[in-house]
C-alpha cells in the first residue's frame, strides 16, 4: 500500500511541471509521461536536449 501512496507522490510531484515544460518547448503534453518509463526517459531526454524545438521555430536568430 504504501508503494502506491509513493507512486501518487511521485506522479503528482514530477508529470506536471514536466508537462508545463514540454509544452512551452513545443512538443505535444502527455510526452511527458516517457519521463516514468526506465531507460525510454533518458532516450527521451536526449531527444529534447538535441532537436529543435518547435516553440523557438520561426524565431529570428536561433
Amino acid at each position: 500500500m504504501s508503494g502506491l501512496v509513493q507512486l501518487a507522490i511521485v506522479l503528482v510531484l514530477i508529470i506536471p511541471p514536466l508537462w508545463r515544460v514540454v509544452s512551452r518547448a513545443g512538443f505535444a503534453g502527455p510526452w511527458s509521461l516517457l519521463f516514468l518509463i526506465p531507460v525510454v526517459n533518458l532516450i527521451a531526454l536526449w531527444i529534447f536536449a538535441f532537436s529543435d524545438w518547435p516553440a523557438e521555430r520561426g524565431r529570428d536568430g536561433v
